[in-house]
């Protein structure tokens, strides 16, 4: 069955309730960007059943019940309380690269289960955006994530974080500093940002890495790495530079704050390969 994220922000002031807030049984309304891709794009008639998630946790079997020009409703006939979350926390600090190649590191990496990523920009980076770009690109690329969840079954997406430089972004991870929702967070997931398991990155990860280029004396592994992977959900922050590598100043500032650098294997990974590398290691590790 398709699946589809219900959207409780409803780009409106008036929100729509958590699905949580019905019984199994009611008529829910449908937010437009479902109605417009189930009902309009994809067809749907009445009696089709589906999927919705509304990042709280859990997913709601749906059944349309109406469809008209603009609406839609549905009827709620189960709850599955199935939360196919990684059991590691991570938050990628990642300097944005151009066109495909961020979408395709936004895609992978919610697919592996990141719970969140801070879009980054650096000394050698090749995107610094203007601030009349930022909403649009960060709604953007929330959306590719929100995309690659409703693919892959994930029912909680990850926060994509509005750009900062990377040398404030590194000031900031000494201390559990609140998000701001409505200056960090694409509305479409501002709400999420109440919930626990999202209240957990507002504290200090157990361990820091920065994905760093194959050097020689350089222990392959960092010693706490597996040690951390064995609490019972350990919360990593990695980062991640452009193409052109970090300057030494901000491998440096890296290091002052606690970040220790991590290679994996002999070859030099690009941007886009490394958070999916990365990710997909941790989680070998983990099991």
């Amino acid at each position: 069955m398709r699946r589809f994220f219900y959207d409780t922000s409803n780009n409106t002031n008036t929100p729509f309730p958590k699905l949580s807030a019905f019984s199994i049984g009611a008529s829910v309304e449908l937010t437009e960007s479902i109605v417009h891709h189930w009902c309009r794009v994809l067809r749907a008639n009445i009696g089709d059943q589906g999927i919705l998630f509304d990042g709280f946790g859990g997913e709601y079997q749906v059944e349309l019940q109406a469809i008209s020009k603009k609406h839609a409703t549905v009827t709620l006939l189960a709850h599955t309380n199935d939360d196919r979350s990684a059991p590691i926390l991570t938050k990628i600090g990642l300097v944005m690269s151009r066109g495909e190649r961020m979408d395709y590191a936004i895609q992978k990496s919610t697919e592996l289960g990141v719970t969140a990523i801070q879009l980054l920009s650096s000394h050698h980076g090749e995107v610094n955006l203007k601030p009349t770009q930022v909403e649009k690109k960060l709604a953007h690329w929330q959306q590719v994530a929100i995309a690659a969840c409703e693919q892959c079954g994930l029912n909680r997406p990850p926060l994509i974080l509005a750009p900062i430089s990377i040398n404030d972004w590194l000031k900031s991870t000494t201390s559990a500093t609140p998000i701001n929702t409505e200056t960090t967070i694409s509305p479409i997931i501002a709400m999420l940002n109440q919930d626990a398991y999202y209240q957990a990155l507002q504290q200090p990860a157990d361990l820091r890495l920065q994905l760093s280029v194959p050097a020689a004396g350089q222990p392959a592994m960092p010693k706490a790495l597996l040690t951390v992977l064995q609490q019972p959900v350990p919360y990593i922050e990695l980062l991640i530079g452009p193409e052109g590598g970090l300057s030494n100043e901000e491998c440096a500032q890296a290091a002052d704050v606690g970040f220790e650098p991590w290679q994996i294997g002999a070859r030099v990974l690009r941007t886009e390969t490394a958070p999916v590398v990365a990710l997909a290691t941790l989680h070998a590790l983990c099991n």
